[in-house]
């Protein structure tokens, strides 16, 4: 018997269907923000290299830092699901793979946002000073904040108001991993 669950949009699909594709899906995802994470990563590591990093205080060379390990974790993270998916090929644990590999590319996602509200803050350090690069660093950091996350709060939001409008509306049953239900 093969267990179906249905989505948005009334799709159809076996876990192994729908676990297939949301590997696609993110596999895509990654692809987009490595190739940022990357370019970041580079320019950030060829910083030391030239004669403004030993302009640099302590504490700029220690915001420095901070932000170069954050760039290495998230692309340690954004390659994750890339090193598991070839660990796990053939086991049949696709379903929880997509699981990991999400939170994979969460937790890269955070890294990123670190890495790059430090290296803004950092910059602006050295042209506006301290205090209005606390203030201007905190609202790159904000604003990635918004673009990343609020559009999803907005979806899930109009999502739940109108699954209160239809309170007849068939439950729809979703993929359950080792943990609960896959992304």
């Amino acid at each position: 018997m093969i267990a179906r669950a249905s989505n948005v949009g009334q799709r159809q699909e076996t876990c192994d269907e729908r676990a297939d594709r949301l590997w696609l899906e993110l596999m895509q995802e990654v692809r987009v923000v490595l190739t940022g994470v990357q370019l970041l990563l580079a320019f950030l590591l060829a910083v030391a290299f030239t004669p403004a990093y030993d302009r640099l205080n302590h504490t700029d060379r220690l915001l420095y830092l901070v932000c170069v390990l954050c760039g290495a974790g998230a692309m340690a993270a954004l390659t994750g699901p890339v090193a598991l998916h070839r660990l796990v090929t053939g086991l049949q644990l696709k379903p929880e793979a997509v699981l990991w590999a999400s939170r994979l590319v969460a937790t890269g996602m955070v890294l990123l946002l670190t890495m790059t509200s430090l290296g803004v803050l950092v910059v602006l350090r050295q042209i506006t000073g301290a205090g209005p690069a606390l203030v201007l660093g905190g609202a790159v950091a904000f604003w990635c904040g918004v673009c990343w996350v609020a559009p999803a709060l907005v979806l899930r939001h109009r999502r739940r108001a109108r699954g209160a409008e239809r309170p007849s509306a068939p439950s729809r049953a979703r993929p359950v991993g080792p943990r609960g239900p896959l992304v």
